[in-house]
């Protein structure tokens, strides 16, 4: 039987606990997730992509079926690529749904095989959003109870 993989793709900046949630419910799904950072040329990020990558592959360090990893590529080839049939997708409002349903739709075009799967965050990570952990962290605040790592 082929293994069910899954792509969590994202810009992560910063991964959160509410990410961190998504992707071990995931794990009951799924033999692998790979989590990926999407780099896109266009967007400044607050976090360098090499530290989060190492702080993900930290959050999750002996627990088997995760790989961490970056790309620059559209997701549905970087699915191809990866032989992942699935995209995790994490939802924490209705305003998350309308946009990430689009982005399914596309990705299905793109490679029929590829199914996105959303999960819906679980509700103690639902206010938690990467912008507003980065404007916490760029003014000084404690974003510790946010991420899942020091930083």
């Amino acid at each position: 039987m082929k293994p069910r993989i899954a792509i969590f793709p994202g810009s992560f900046d910063p991964f959160t606990r509410g990410h961190e949630d998504v992707v071990l419910r995931g794990l009951k799904l799924f033999d692998k997730i790979i989590i990926a950072i999407g780099i896109n040329s266009q967007k400044q990020r607050y976090f360098e992509v090499e530290l989060m990558l190492e702080k993900i592959r930290e959050t999750f360090r002996g627990v088997d079926g995760i790989d961490v990893m970056a790309f620059n590529e559209l997701t549905a080839e970087f699915a191809r690529k990866h032989d992942a049939g699935f995209l995790l997708r994490g939802l924490r409002n209705t305003t998350d749904f309308e946009f990430e349903n689009s982005i399914a739709q596309i990705n299905h075009d793109l490679h029929e095989e590829l199914e996105t799967i959303f999960l819906i965050t679980s509700p103690a990570f639902a206010f938690i959003s990467s912008s507003i952990i980065r404007e916490v962290h760029r003014y000084k605040g404690n974003i510790s109870s946010y991420v899942p790592y020091e930083l």
